[in-house]
């Protein structure tokens, strides 16, 4: 079995019946229901086998496609030119679809490589009756049509895109399975709850919510119950927020006047410990601790932390290199 990429990062597996001297990059012909397709070879070997009990492929390699031959030069024309189609297909469905009055957005064009199918990809809020609309494609286009509808996430996937982050979105280039994303992954890692920076591309939840979430929620768990006062000879206590990373805590004593203190955790734990055993302490004074702390199981071995750590080795260097001499100046 050998896995084929085809656009978009749509990848398909399929049998090499034929036994053909394959690598990876290699442009094949693949057999599809009609006619043939043309993709690159993105993986084979003993990986295929893996990557198809991972996604739970179960077919077998009698009923699997098989590959034709390797796309010679006429089919790698044809293919190109079927591509530069897409795009203008696109925008004339687009038009048809708002004649028609339909409630529905297609964001993506994908022709077969012999150029006798098509499949649009379009994003709806409800069913949409396209009978018309298939009609009036086929007798323009001269094509076989299949309508497919996609979720908001494999629309981003397949458009692709820059992230916030400055990098491509993961979505389009190695996340394979899209899991649910809840605001509690982001209450976990103590973010702000705004729509506007949680929210991706696609209008969801960034799927990255969920990348150190189990780091959060396992070091929360060493954390005291944030509902609980810290009663003190003083006055009590109220919990305002927390620092993960360095183990820090910052309650708030009194109402009118507050003062904010910042605690470790195991000293917060301390106290509640001592509350219920209706022990107070005098004042969270003694417990107070600087703010500058280390993070928690994390040591700056090699400086990176500092944006300014190259501006000493700069500065000597231009006080090190040698200015040339100005010649004088002749008199006008």
């Amino acid at each position: 079995m050998v896995e084929v990429r085809f656009k978009n990062g749509r990848k398909e597996y399929v049998h090499n019946r034929h036994h053909l001297p394959l690598q990876i990059g290699d442009v094949v012909v693949t057999e599809v229901s009609p006619g043939h397709d043309v993709g690159v070879v993105s993986l084979r070997g003993e990986l295929v086998r893996f990557q198809m009990r991972k996604k739970n492929v179960n077919t077998k390699e009698e009923d699997a496609p098989i590959i034709f031959r390797k796309a010679t030069q006429k089919d790698i024309d044809v293919w190109q030119k079927q591509q530069a189609r897409e795009n203008d297909l696109m925008i004339e469905t687009r038009k048809l679809a708002k004649r028609l009055k339909l409630e529905m957005k297609v964001s993506d064009v994908e022709i077969q490589g012999d150029g006798s199918k098509g499949v649009f990809y379009y994003t709806a809020d409800d069913r949409v009756d396209f009978r018309q609309l298939i009609k009036e494609m086929a007798a323009m286009f001269k094509l076989r049509i299949e309508m497919r509808q996609i979720g908001l996430r494999q629309e981003a996937a397949r458009i692709g895109g820059i992230g916030s982050c400055g990098r491509e979105l993961c979505c389009s280039t190695w996340l394979s399975d899209f899991r649910s994303v809840s605001t509690a992954a982001a209450r976990y890692q103590q973010l702000s709850l705004n729509p506007q920076k949680l929210a991706g591309q696609c209008g969801k939840l960034k799927c990255c919510l969920n990348y150190e979430l189990d780091s959060y929620v396992e070091a929360i768990k060493q954390f005291p119950d944030t509902n609980k006062r810290l009663k003190t000879k003083a006055g009590d206590a109220f919990f305002q927020k927390m620092d993960i990373f360095k183990g820090l805590m910052w309650y708030t004593l009194g109402k009118e006047n507050p003062v904010w203190h910042t605690l470790s955790y195991s000293d917060a734990a301390k106290i509640i410990a001592m509350n219920e055993k209706n022990q107070m302490p005098e004042s969270l004074d003694v417990f107070t601790v600087t703010e500058d702390a280390k993070p928690v199981g994390i040591s700056d071995v090699v400086g990176q932390d500092d944006l300014r750590r190259f501006d000493n080795k700069l500065n000597k260097r231009r006080k090190n290199r040698k200015r040339p001499k100005r010649k004088p100046r002749g008199k006008d």
